[in-house]
């Protein structure tokens, strides 16, 4: 699935390209499982208007709408790939790929699919969208510890949870742990202040890193442009169960925290 990285780099790209378009028309799909709105508001919330602006909030990807001729935002279009939707702008000649759910015509001729095989992905329409975490980039370090007082969850867990920061998923939470030193399976509870500050600085470090790299393709995650990331490349633990750790050679174990695989060096993290 996606992660703050992924959809990052989407969003910008996205807002790169189509800013200031114009919605003519909207196609959606007979599938019901990505339409979280009924196809006809999600129609109507966007056809006849500006894309204002095109951002990232949590795992979602916002599209502020206007009506033509005025300035503040009517409708916002809200877009979540689940595991292996992607958002394409494409020429109007170019083969509609299968599994595509939903097409959008702008001013300029071009279109925006929404392609999504496993339709895990959710496509709606709000007034406002907000997200129901803190931002990892944005927090600052008292409102982070404050997050993780008191939890006796696992601290891969506590990372997980969307209710908490809005964002971090399977790969960054490893990777930021490993980075971090912490073991993903220490409560969160028990962390020092000193480990917390290590903790939120590793997470800012690989989310920011891995945004300039374009994110980590494992599967069929691409950009807006159908490129592939290469943060996957700089992975020191995700992924690499029974390899030697980068940094002490000592074998990466892989076991499994609140139903997701987990990555650790059991010397270079306690």
């Amino acid at each position: 699935m996606p992660e703050l990285p992924e959809v990052e780099t989407i969003a910008r790209g996205l807002a790169t390209r189509l800013q200031g378009e114009n919605i003519e028309a909207v196609w959606l799909g007979s599938k019901p499982e990505p339409l979280k709105s009924a196809a006809p508001e999600i129609a109507a919330a966007l056809e006849s208007k500006r894309i204002a602006n095109v951002r990232r909030a949590g795992k979602h990807i916002v599209f502020d709408l206007v009506a033509a001729g005025e300035g503040e935002p009517r409708a916002q279009w809200i877009v979540h790939l689940g595991m292996t939707g992607r958002l394409l702008v494409c020429p109007p000649e170019a083969e509609v790929a299968k599994h595509t759910h939903a097409i959008v015509r702008l001013s300029s001729g071009r279109e925006l699919r929404f392609i999504d095989p496993r339709r895990f992905g959710r496509l709606r329409v709000v007034n406002e969208f907000s997200i129901p975490g803190s931002e990892p980039l944005e927090i600052g370090q008292t409102d982070f510890a404050a997050l993780f007082h008191g939890r006796r969850t696992p601290i891969k867990s506590a990372l997980l949870n969307q209710k908490l920061l809005s964002g971090v998923g399977n790969i960054y939470a490893d990777e930021a742990l490993f980075r971090a030193g912490i073991r993903p399976r220490r409560r969160a509870a028990s962390l020092t202040q000193s480990d917390l500050r290590r903790l939120r600085q590793a997470l800012k470090r690989v989310l920011k890193q891995a945004i300039r790299l374009g994110g980590s393709t494992i599967a069929s995650y691409v950009d807006a442009d159908g490129q592939e990331g290469s943060f996957q490349l700089r992975h020191r633990v995700y992924g690499r169960g029974g390899e030697p750790c980068l940094v002490c050679k000592a074998v990466i174990r892989r076991v499994v925290v609140a139903g997701r695989s987990t990555h650790y060096c059991p010397k270079c993290q306690r």
